[in-house]
């Protein structure tokens, strides 16, 4: 959840572009995988690359048409785009299961040259292997967040004519961005799979899309460790709550408009407030007192 969320956060805390549509994405990198496992091979491996490659293709043909407009007319294509692959994914039944969804997934296998096949069947043993591979996605993104791409995205979030003006191509920028937000949602996607053991026409929905919002809000959308942050969050608000009500969703609702009425900037930005706050009253102390 926390690299899905992150995924979403390249778009909206560093584009400016809100998406409701990377449940899309999520959505068809953990299909990919199922599909690969099931009638190409029970390699984690491939099934993984494979789920990249078709998110990000798929990011790159829906965004081709998404970044051409901006604002609302982006936000309602990004939904019309969620609910047409969600249709599709509901109406091919041959490939994709429909309402039942793909069952009988196979256990995966990890090959390392040198080392004989690691079994993923062990609930411990993949779970340091998905922390493995989502702290190598986490530290690319870093990367592209902290690299002159990320700069520039951030530069046309600010001011997109501007950007223009100084002579970057607004438009090529947004789509990379979006095709990378695809890939990476696609990868968080196919992670899911061998631990569920089944894929389900959930992970295409749109209330499935809201979740990386929601995460982003509660920790902060313009801190990269935001998402990350707010994902723990999530998870652990969700659990609690729903050990007393049904309802979590309401509940969560509340909390997520308390969020943002009083914490605008999300946890993250919220503690670093506090800790400014802090370290100018200590300053101020030390003033009075020389």
């Amino acid at each position: 959840m926390s690299l899905f969320a992150l995924s979403f956060n390249l778009l909206f805390g560093y584009s400016g572009m809100l998406s409701f549509g990377q449940a899309t994405f999520y959505g068809i990198g953990a299909y990919t995988n199922a599909l690969v496992l099931k009638h190409i091979g029970a390699s984690i491996a491939l099934g993984m690359l494979s789920s990249m490659l078709i998110s990000f293709i798929a990011a790159i043909l829906i965004g081709f048409v998404c970044v051409r407009f901006t604002k609302a007319y982006f936000i309602m294509l990004t939904v019309a785009f969620s609910e047409i692959v969600y249709v599709i994914g509901n109406k091919w039944a041959g490939l994709t299961g429909g309402d039942d969804g793909l069952v009988g997934i196979p256990i995966p296998t990890l090959h390392i040259p040198g080392l004989p096949l690691i079994d993923l069947q062990d609930i411990r043993t993949y779970y340091y292997f998905a922390l493995a591979v989502v702290a190598v996605a986490i530290f690319a993104l870093y990367i592209i967040t902290n690299s002159r791409f990320g700069h520039v995205i951030r530069a046309i979030r600010e001011s997109p004519e501007r950007a223009s003006f100084l002579g970057l191509n607004v438009r090529r920028h947004r789509l990379l961005s979006y095709a990378i937000a695809g890939l990476f949602a696609g990868l968080s996607g196919a992670i899911l799979v061998p631990f569920e053991g089944i894929v389900s026409l959930e992970t295409l929905s749109f209330s499935k899309s809201a979740d990386p919002i929601i995460m982003s809000i509660l920790g902060g959308s313009r801190f990269f460790s935001g998402p990350i942050v707010g994902a723990v969050l999530f998870i652990i608000l969700k659990d609690v709550i729903q050990n007393f009500t049904e309802f979590w969703k309401l509940w969560m609702g509340v909390v997520l408009v308390l969020t943002v009425m009083f914490m605008p900037g999300g946890v993250v930005g919220f503690m670093g407030s506090l800790n400014l706050f802090r370290s100018r009253s200590f300053a101020l102390g030390k003033e009075e007192e020389q």
